[in-house]
């Protein structure tokens, strides 16, 4: 697991091979480019569970073979004020989740706006996501929406039930193990239909049936369900 400043950590399966592209593909083969070596600014949104995070720590993971990269969660570090950034302007490739968190603070946007700035003289790459496009953002420096707008833009799109499926098997194939489709489909049937929380609850299930040298089956699902702590 990468351990980047300020404690932020990047999850072990966030690549892009553990990414299902869908509807979803154009935006992910454009951030693989940006972090192979194209440059340039990027804004991905779309609403939670769509896959924005993945695909940022996939573009951080991958850069940073073969440049200095870093994956900053904003909403996460918005309490510590904007000197988080400081220092940020030496990275090559920089990904900023939740930009529209620090939106219409007029600290964060200068700062975020000098960040910018000077990634773009030095030839780097910025990667910011959001909920909304930026041109929907209530900026309180519109020369920073204008910069955001001015480069590509990708919508994300949320799976589909069949697609969360292979979504969900993909997943496991990276974990190592082979999920049955009966199981798949319980999963969905009984639980939020965002990846989100469905690749948690994967997650989840795959370590105790490690530490049980269980298979994913349902029966044994349904036990581990039963032992874990109500909310």
């Amino acid at each position: 697991m990468q351990q980047l400043p300020l404690g932020v950590r990047i999850a072990d399966r966030a690549l892009f091979a553990s990414f299902l592209p869908a509807h979803n593909g154009e935006a992910a083969a454009h951030l693989e480019s940006l972090a192979r070596g194209a440059v340039g600014n990027t804004w991905i949104c779309g609403p939670g569970g769509t896959g924005k995070t993945h695909l940022l720590q996939a573009t951080c993971v991958l850069a940073s073979e073969s440049m200095r990269a870093g994956y900053f969660p904003l909403a996460q570090l918005r309490g510590m004020g904007t000197a988080t950034l400081e220092g940020l302007n030496q990275l090559a490739c920089l990904c900023l989740d939740d930009i529209d968190s620090v939106a219409g603070e007029l600290e964060w946007e200068r700062a975020l706006f000098g960040l910018y700035r000077e990634l773009e003289e030095r030839g780097g790459r910025l990667v910011a996501a959001a909920q909304a496009p930026p041109a929907l953002i209530q900026w309180s420096l519109n020369d920073l929406g204008s910069r955001f707008a001015g480069g590509p833009v990708f919508q994300l799109r949320a799976l589909s039930e069949s697609q969360q499926l292979q979504a969900l098997q993909l997943r496991a194939r990276v974990r190592g193990f082979e999920l049955p489709e009966e199981t798949a489909r319980w999963l969905q049937r009984r639980f939020p239909r965002d990846m989100r929380s469905l690749y948690r609850l994967l997650d989840t299930l795959d370590e105790a049936a490690l530490a049980a040298q269980r298979r994913l089956t349902v029966p044994f699902i349904r036990s581990v369900l039963l032992r874990r702590p109500q909310a």
